[in-house]
């Protein structure tokens, strides 16, 4: 049965129109797109149908905005590539144009159909989603954002350079900021460092730089020693219990101690331990607050190796990559050698992927079963970097590198790998499924230890290299944060970092409302990407404070009051608690029970609408009719065979 266009005509109806993108032959390539065109005129409501070469372009946007403002369409359908890449952009335009934007619906024919169908297929599949969307837009009815109060107030939850940078960034918009810091000390992880690449400066000017802004600002509270115990409430109402307990990590005594005996006082950058911006509390404190948006900055963790692997722990001669760096920086200058342990070195091997770039059935899981498949992407670059400051130290040293492979991705990391291969540094490249072997030198032989190794570069020869240190390239792993993410439900990914909405267009949203991400908490990145994460973190989290309330999507369920019964059935079925509930209500002269939905909490997934006895909930822009027509369209469309595709 081929549908009509007989409603095109009547006043009553809102008239669609409908907008095919070739997307550059993406979609053209496989769809028929002036078939799909000629089909969708006909179809029943439509009022215009037509085709661009890239309908997100601006000609293609200013083409819709053309048509609604000359009154030839009322509704937009916009047939394209994913609308989680477009939808927002049509939105806009349909916006901008003079309607409402949620009169706007998408068809998918790039992913669901050119990318996966090809020949007569293709087009008969792009004319029954376009036919679907055509009918659900004669439905859709004017909705409004909806708009939730703010707190004029951030939270950011670790201490580090991420966690300063959006501190800083936020507070200097007005914004009031709580800094919430589980060690005793500002920095984290780049305090542990001496320099950083490329530009080699101090890694303690960057950071006593940024604490120094961040203490300074009257709008960032610091709590160090802190903890989050409690957790709840939604974007613009988050309510967080912190809890301050006087340290007991080893670790951070060792570092208070040092602190003492040099006499340190005041909020001064000291290497390799950080700043300490204030007193430790000497007893249990809480404190609790509101806060309008998250900026989670809990960094990452070096891998500690097993004992054993590539013979760490049972060879002193073994230290990681971060344990050379600190001998590196504590170095008296002068002197032929550098001195490890008591042990002048003349010789040492770097070896690459320590902890990173495991593989199934090669290396062994951790106590959780976990590996780390992950590439740490910094390794190879701050491998090289120690390299050439050896070499720059103690010119006489032989440095041997052992790699998989060498990832110096980033701008003017590459030279490193130049300038360590000009200055004689001797690369053996390994497989992954010959490891090197560390183990004891024979009496009477030069070093401390020797490594075997088959060089990949030398047609897997053998080779026996005996070295006064081995240096063991650590990767990334993530921050032990278990108990923060379950209490804030926070999404994490295979490699057990957070993880975002989307990679490319959400980078630092968490899927919560109001949460983000700021550096390696997310991913194994360098400090400029972690800092860059940190101000994109700080912008949406200024965005959606700045007005003192939040806009959302409208796109949550809707309670009939005279409909429900207050059986609970919706409160079960949702999967975010606290979206639905059920309150008292008197209606009649009685107390009655009846679902209410937090439209901040509801993320419109639905669930609630299909349980419920009386069909008494909705999910605004998606009603059971309008999914209902959507069929019906689909089915039409089948039933025909395609006939005029």
């Amino acid at each position: 049965m081929a549908p009509d266009n007989t409603d095109a005509g009547n006043p009553d109806e809102p008239k669609v129109g409908v907008y095919i993108c070739h997307c550059g032959g993406n979609i053209s390539d496989h769809v028929d797109v002036e078939a799909l065109e000629k089909f969708a005129n006909e179809l029943p409501g439509v009022s215009v149908a037509r085709r661009n070469m890239f309908m997100c372009s601006d000609p293609g946007q200013e083409m819709i905005m053309e048509d609604i403002t000359d009154g030839v369409t009322e509704r937009v359908v916009v047939a394209s590539c994913a609308p989680s890449l477009h939808e927002t952009t049509f939105r806009g335009a349909t916006f901008r144009g003079g309607l409402n934007p949620y009169l706007y619906e998408h068809a998918n024919i790039r992913e669901q159909v050119s990318w996966v169908h090809h020949g007569p297929g293709a087009t008969a599949k792009a004319g029954a989603l376009v036919a679907a969307a055509v009918a659900k837009a004669r439905m859709l009815k004017p909705l409004e954002p909806i708009k939730v109060d703010a707190v004029t107030h951030a939270t950011v939850i670790g201490g580090g350079v991420a966690g300063l940078k959006s501190a800083r960034d936020i507070a200097a918009r007005g914004i009031r900021v709580t800094l919430v810091e589980k060690t005793p000390f500002l920095g984290g992880n780049t305090a542990q460092l001496d320099r950083v690449f490329p530009t080699n400066e101090k890694a303690g000017n960057l950071i006593a730089l940024l604490s120094a802004e961040v203490m300074a600002s009257p709008n960032v509270e610091i709590l160090t020693c802190a903890e989050v115990t409690e957790s709840q409430g939604y974007v613009g109402n988050f309510k967080f219990k912190v809890t301050r307990r006087p340290p007991k990590d080893e670790d951070d005594l060792e570092k208070l101690a040092r602190l003492r005996q040099a006499g340190v006082v005041g909020a001064v950058f000291v290497p390799f331990v950080g700043v300490l911006p204030g007193a430790v509390p000497a007893q249990v404190e809480e404190k609790a607050f509101d806060s309008g948006a998250v900026v989670m900055a809990t960094g990452f963790r070096h891998y500690v190796p097993r004992e054993g692997e590539y013979g760490y722990g049972t060879h002193p001669e073994v230290i990681t990559l971060p344990d050379l760096i600190r001998i590196m920086a504590e170095a008296e200058d002068g002197g032929e050698k550098l001195t490890v342990n008591g042990r002048p070195i003349g010789s040492m091997a770097m070896i690459h992927c320590v902890g990173s770039r495991h593989v199934p059935g090669l290396n062994e899981p951790d106590a959780g079963g976990n590996l780390n498949e992950y590439c740490s992407r910094v390794c190879c670059t701050a491998t090289l970097q120690a390299a050439l400051e050896v070499k720059e130290k103690y010119p006489e040293t032989v440095i041997y590198d052992l790699f998989r492979d060498i990832r110096t991705y980033g701008r003017g990391h590459e030279d490193f790998y130049v300038e360590a291969a000009r200055k004689g540094v001797l690369f053996i490249r390994f497989e992954p499924e010959n490891p090197p072997v560390v183990g004891e030198t024979a009496p009477g032989e030069e070093g401390a230890v020797t490594i075997k190794v088959k060089d990949a570069l030398l047609s897997s020869r053998e080779l026996e290299v005996p070295v006064d240190l081995v240096v063991l390239s650590v990767g990334m792993v993530t921050a032990d944060i278990t108990s923060l993410t379950e209490k804030m439900k926070m999404a994490t990914g295979t490699d057990r970092f957070l993880l975002e909405v989307h990679p490319k267009l959400r980078p630092v949203e968490l899927p919560a409302t109001g949460m983000f991400l700021a550096g390696t908490c997310q991913a194994p990145m360098d400090i400029s990407e972690a800092t860059a994460a940190a101000a994109a973190a700080a912008v949406k989290t200024s965005s959606i404070l700045s007005r003192g309330f939040v806009e959302l999507a409208p796109f949550v369920a809707t309670v009939d009051t005279e409909k429900c019964i207050g059986s609970g059935c919706c409160v079960g079925a949702c999967a975010k608690e606290g979206a639905i509930s059920l309150v008292d209500v008197v209606i009649a002269g009685q107390k009655v029970k009846r679902a209410q939905v937090n439209p901040a909490l509801c993320q419109g997934a639905g669930t609630c609408v299909p349980v419920c006895p009386q069909g008494a909930i909705e999910l605004a822009g998606w009603t059971v009719p309008q999914y209902e027509a959507m069929v019906d369209a689909i089915v039409a469309n089948v039933a025909s065979g395609g006939a005029r595709l």
